[in-house]
């Protein structure tokens, strides 16, 4: 590819981008109603996100520079940017399990505070304080939000939010009836949503210890796939040479689409699906849309 080629293809590039945003600015965006987590800094994020494009872009010049392909050095650009997507997840997935174990341990301390003859007001307070650190943030905004004496339904559905897990919902959910209802059969509801979340922690544990040797495998496959390119590219220009004209290109923008897909399959597999969340909380007005039914469901 000679450097005309490559010149009209930035160019084109970078026409079109500027086309695509200005269509965006024209039409707008839809404004998403995300849930409010306490367990998400939104500065940290965008920084990390920053720091990600920076260094997706650095990678593609130098591939860029190097190599002089167009479409290579947007390739691994994309996938330095988004290598914690593609590689990563052990780390949100053991999040999500010691989250799961911490909610199993404060439900059964609950259940057995509750057993006491405590009300909810001061069985919560009593139990925040030895409570794991994955939800103890959580719990002590709980804590707080009673100590200034907003109600109990209202605190229970934004603890709820700040959390942000469905398994934290069923939970959340069995609280808020019983603080609305003040009905008997709390205790022997929360022990079972405690036995179900020992369950769940089991399974989950089971296929996290599975999923670990398929993000190994990808890990492996992409690792070995990168460095024989860069070995040809660097020391076997040659044989190379014919992906430096324009139908070569095209061939490389295939090879490596159909490379993508296979990619993405594989970290499909790695990957645990959870559940949607059914408790949906809002600070004016608290609704509880399936929770009820369900809670009903295992009142009944």
């Amino acid at each position: 590819m000679n450097d005309r080629t490559l010149g009209a293809l930035l160019c084109g590039a970078v026409v079109g981008g500027a086309v695509m945003l200005l269509i965006i600015a024209i039409r707008g965006t839809e404004r998403r109603d995300e849930t409010p987590s306490l367990f998400r800094n939104r500065s940290a994020e965008n920084r990390k996100n920053l720091i990600r494009v920076g260094v997706g872009i650095g990678v593609g010049l130098l591939v860029l520079v190097v190599t002089r392909w167009l479409v290579l050095a947007a390739a691994l650009g994309l996938l330095a940017a988004m290598a914690d997507r593609f590689f990563g997840g052990s780390g949100e997935e053991r999040r999500a399990i010691d989250r799961l174990e911490a909610l199993a341990t404060w439900t059964e301390a609950l259940r057995d505070t509750i057993a006491g003859a405590v009300g909810l007001e001061q069985a919560i307070p009593a139990t925040a304080i030895n409570a794991a650190p994955a939800i103890k943030p959580g719990l002590n905004l709980l804590v707080d939000r009673l100590r200034i004496r907003e109600p109990l339904p209202s605190a229970l559905m934004r603890f709820a939010d700040d959390l942000d897990d469905p398994s934290a919902d069923l939970i959340v959910a069995a609280l808020v009836l019983n603080a609305r209802l003040r009905g008997p059969g709390l205790r022997e509801v929360l022990s079972a949503l405690a036995d179900s979340a020992r369950e769940e922690l089991d399974v989950r544990r089971k296929v996290a210890a599975e999923r670990r040797s398929t993000r190994r495998s990808v890990q492996v496959v992409v690792a070995v796939t990168l460095i024989m390119a860069a070995g040809l590219v660097l020391f076997n220009p040659t044989y190379m040479a014919p992906y430096t004209s324009f139908i070569g290109q095209v061939v490389l923008l295939v090879v490596i689409a159909l490379y993508a897909l296979g990619l993405l399959w594989l970290r499909r597999l790695a990957k645990i699906e959870v559940p949607e969340r059914f408790l949906i909380g809002s600070t004016n007005n608290q609704r509880m849309t399936r929770g009820e039914e369900r809670m009903e469901v295992v009142n009944g």
